[in-house]
Formats: C-alpha cells, sequence, structure tokens
C-alpha cells in the first residue's frame, strides 16, 4: 500500500523525486522487479543513485512514503505515551490515528506546505484533516526536530540493518575466494613492482582484513545510535513540564515510552533543538571508511585484469568498448571506484555542518542533509552490491599467474641458490659474483631484446654451478616462497573473519545480479 501511494505521489509533488523512483540498477534474486520509469519520469532529472543502481529497499529508506509515514508513527507514540501519563486524550482518538497512519494524500500535504512554507505544519494539517476527532492532540508539546530528527535516526538505523548483511555477504564471498587460493603462488608487487612471492589467497586477505574493520565500525557506529527523544523546542522539555504540571518523573517517563516505542534502547539526555550534527559525521565517517576500502579492492582488481591474472565477471553479450571489440573492460570494479569516490567525499558536508550549528541550532543544515544522508547510505548500498557481484564471479588465470612467476623467480632465486653452493662447499663471494654478471645478462635479454628470463638456463651452462644442478628444481619451487601464507589465511579466516560473519549466517543466501 505504502509503494502504491508513493507512486501515486510521484506524479503530485516534484519533491518526492529523493524517494523510490523509476528502475533499479541491481536485482535481489527473488525480489519483485523494479518499476518502469513513466513518461513523466523521462522528461526531468533522477538521480542515477536510484534511478540505476541502488536497492529497492534502501531506495524506500530514504523515500517520502517511508518518512511521512514514520512522522505519523512518532505522532501516534507520542500520544499514546502522553495518554498513558494521565493526559486527556481519548482511546477513540488513539484509534483514529493508527486507522489513518497510511492514508496520506500527498497533493493536499504539497499544497500546504506551498501555502505554509513548512513541512511538518503540512503533514500536521492532512494528518489532522483525515483524524478530525485527533486533530487537536496531534504534535502537543512538540517541535519539528520531534518528528524530523527522530525520524533521521530511524532512516540511520534502518539503513545500517540494510548494509550490514550485505557488507557481510562480501565479506563471505571473499572469505571462500581466499580459502580456495590459499597456496595458489603469485608474485607479490610493492611499489607495482615485483617483489616476494604470496599466494592469491594472502592478498584477498588483505582485502578482508580492511572489510572487517569496516563491519565492525558500521556495527559500532549503527548501536551507538541514539533517540533524540521528546526535548521540545531547545531540548529543556519545558513545553512537557508544563503540560503534565511541573510533573519531571513523568517527562523522564515520557522520553523512555517514546524512545522505547521507536525501537531504541537509549535517547540522548541532552539536545539541543536537534540531536548533534556530529552524530552524523560519526555515521558518514564510517561510510566514507567503507568507501576507501572497496576502492582499494577494486583498484586491485583492476590493475590484476591488466595483467590478466583476475578478471571480474564478464558475460557473455556484454561489451567492453565500441571501438575496440576484444576489450574486456573491467566495469563493475571501475563503477565501484567512482562511486567509492563520491561516497568518500560526503564526510565534508557533515563535519563543516557540525562545526557551524549555532548555539541551540539553525536552520542552514536542513536542506544539506536531506542530500549527504541520503547519497551516502544509496552510494554505499550500491557499491557493496556491485562488489558481491564482483567477489561471486571472480575468475582466476593460474596459468598466466604461473608465467609471469616464472619471468621473475630466477632473480629471486639467487640467494637460494647461493646458499645451496656454500653448503656443497663453494665460496660465497665467489658465487654472488658470477650470478651477478649471468643475471645482468638475463636483464639485458629481458630489457632489450624482449626476450625471456633465461638466468637459469645460464646457471645450468656454467660448469661452476654443477654441484646444485640437480637441486635448481626443487630450489625454483614457487611454493617455496610463499613463506606462511597459508596457514596465515586459515587462521585469519578461522580467528577473526567467521566469527564476526555469525551473526548474519541467515542472510547468507542472496545472490546480486546486476542489470546496469
Amino acid at each position: 500500500m505504502l509503494e502504491l501511494a508513493f507512486a501515486a505521489s510521484q506524479s503530485l509533488n516534484m519533491d518526492t523525486c529523493s524517494g523510490l523512483s523509476g528502475e533499479s540498477g541491481l536485482r535481489v534474486t527473488g525480489s519483485v522487479s523494479p518499476l518502469t520509469p513513466g513518461p513523466e519520469e523521462v522528461l526531468r532529472y533522477r538521480s542515477p543513485l536510484v534511478s540505476r543502481y541502488a536497492s529497492r529497499e534502501m531506495a524506500f529508506n530514504f523515500s517520502d512514503s517511508k518518512k511521512f509515514l514514520t512522522w505519523r508513527r512518532l505522532w501516534l507514540y507520542l500520544a499514546q505515551a502522553q495518554r498513558s501519563l494521565g493526559l486527556p486524550i481519548t482511546e477513540e482518538q488513539i484509534q483514529e490515528l493508527e486507522a489513518n497512519l497510511e492514508n496520506i494524500d500527498f497533493r493536499m500535504a504539497a499544497e500546504e506546505e506551498k501555502r505554509l512554507r513548512h513541512d511538518v505544519m503540512a503533514h500536521v494539517h492532512t494528518f489532522a484533516h483525515c483524524c478530525p476527532k485527533a486533530a487537536s492532540i496531534i504534535h502537543l508539546g512538540a517541535t519539528s526536530c520531534y518528528v524530523g530528527d527522530n525520524t533521521d535516526l530511524i532512516v540511520l538505523r534502518d539503513g545500517f540493518d540494510l548494509l550490514l548483511p550485505k557488507l557481510a555477504r562480501v565479506i563471505s564471498r571473499l572469505a571462500d575466494f581466499a580459502e580456495r587460493y590459499a597456496e595458489l603462488p603469485t608474485l607479490g608487487f610493492t611499489h607495482y613492482q615485483p617483489a616476494q612471492l604470496t599466494t592469491v589467497g594472502k592478498r584477498s586477505c588483505l582485502w578482508l582484513q580492511d572489510l572487517c574493520m569496516d563491519l565492525h565500525n558500521l556495527e559500532r557506529a549503527r548501536n551507538d545510535l541514539r533517540f533524540r527523544g521528546v526535548k521540545g523546542t531547545t531540548g529543556t522539555q519545558a513545553s512537557f513540564l508544563q503540560l503534565f504540571d511541573g510533573d519531571h518523573e513523568k517527562v523522564e517517563e515520557l522520553d523512555r515510552l517514546v524512545t522505547s516505542m521507536a525501537g531504541f534502547k537509549r535517547a540522548y539526555i541532552v539536545t539541543g533543538q536537534t540531536y548533534s550534527r556530529k552524530v552524523d559525521v560519526e555515521v558518514l565517517s564510517v561510510l566514507a571508511s567503507l568507501g576507501a576500502t572497496v576502492h582499494k579492492i577494486c583498484t586491485d582488481i583492476r590493475l590484476l585484469a591488466n595483467l590478466k591474472e583476475i578478471e571480474e565477471p564478464f558475460e557473455k553479450d556484454q561489451i567492453g568498448s565500441s571501438a575496440m571489440p576484444y576489450k574486456r573492460n573491467p566495469m563493475r570494479s571501475e563503477r565501484c571506484c567512482s562511486l567509492a569516490r563520491h561516497l568518500m567525499t560526503l564526510i565534508m558536508n557533515p563535519l563543516q555542518t557540525a562545526s557551524v550549528q549555532w548555539l541551540e541550532r539553525t536552520l542552514d543544515d536542513s536542506a544539506n542533509r536531506r542530500v549527504c544522508l541520503a547519497e551516502a547510505f544509496l552510494t554505499a548500498d550500491i557499491v557493496l552490491s556491485t562488489l558481491q557481484n564482483i567477489s561471486e564471479g571472480l575468475v582466476v588465470y593460474p596459468k598466466v599467474i604461473e608465467r609471469r612467476i616464472r619471468q621473475e623467480l630466477p632473480f629471486m632465486a639467487t640467494e637460494n641458490i647461493i646458499m645451496a653452493m656454500v653448503k656443497t662447499g663453494g665460496n660465497r663471494q665467489d658465487c654472488h659474483e658470477r650470478i651477478r654478471v649471468l643475471s645482468q645478462q638475463a636483464a639485458a635479454v629481458v630489457k632489450q631484446e624482449g626476450g625471456d628470463n633465461d638466468l637459469i638456463s645460464r646457471i645450468r651452462a656454467d660448469p661452476y654451478f654443477n654441484p646444485i644442478h640437480s637441486q635448481l628444481d626443487q630450489l625454483l619451487d614457487p611454493k617455496s616462497f610463499i613463506g606462511r601464507a597459508p596457514q596465515q589465511v586459515r587462521r585469519f579466516l578461522k580467528e577473526e573473519v567467521l566469527p564476526m560473519l555469525a551473526p548474519y549466517h541467515s542472510k547468507m543466501d542472496v545472490k546480486i545480479e546486476l542489470e546496469l
């Protein structure tokens, strides 16, 4: 009913464009198909965060339908709590409010807001119009931030509840990937130059470690959220103290009851007219940090795709380039990087807003918060869904990886070769000099002639190294260069990753398919 009401409202009120509009760029297996844009929608700008990419659930979380329904629920909670504490509110009035929670006349609300220039009072009047018996007790003693800020906190909490299982699924998919390739040697890179070997699984554990930090941070930010509660115009609860004839205990109980009804365990004890805008800073900080993690992971995948060692999923009919038919561009990873950069920049908005709030509050926070809070969660939702899709279909090319190792491993094996020669009675300095000369000759073949690294062939051809010829294959076994990487992978997954995923076990089966 709510979604139908909201869809209808889009043709009535241009201001509802920020809600659930247009088609989603992602399809969650088993869900209802996304809405198709109507004629009017293609004639006006729609945020691509919603029209192309974000999940239906996250788009609805920031929709006007959810926002205004939550306002009405908060007015109901306030009236119920006030009645339970002795104010003259009848059961009939409560029932009337309950019966009309979803009966939102968006046209009337838009007309009232245009007339009054006040969104909350416009919806007070709209609610009162369909609740004539309860009209006199709607918003009793409250200020606009009672519905505005408390709704924002509910939406932020619910946004985290949508993101956390998605992040857990990404971690789960990459954990499976890490376990599968825990022992597959691959060339490590420092400064993007060939370095000591690692394994494909160990490298993905570096990604996992950052993602686990993000999961912890998102859980902490979500659980640290409190309710603004029932505080009045400047946070002193003066209006409610007057309603209850100076009874402080009843005012505190009112705050506690409404907080509990809204699903929060705690409310902020002190507020101005608003909850502290530092809360928004904390929320967007963890989302921006998540953006940094996703950008790093997807940049790594793009670099490895260039080396043809790893690729993201590439569908049968997918086109990489309109001009170059052979190309397999890492489109999903590029999208993640693009949107992750946007996510990281959004933290500047709440930082500046928190710093310029005057005394108990100023209204210059309102318009930008409508943008940055929604965009942060919508963007995080998109990058996590896309990264899950990538991690579910990562393709590894072991033969390519093996060939690159063969190109670099002879140089890395020189120290082991020297030690083996010393063990047979050779002189360390003489051996070092012979290998230095042969290495430079091999490097010249690679760099100047474009040939393969032939250092080992040169060593085999040099009689000086006859004592260790039979050991060369063993000395060049890539697995002898990966140290404890496989053991680190298994311990990390067992002790740190899997315990973090336990609370999300029931939500692991959702698979993400991209539509765009």
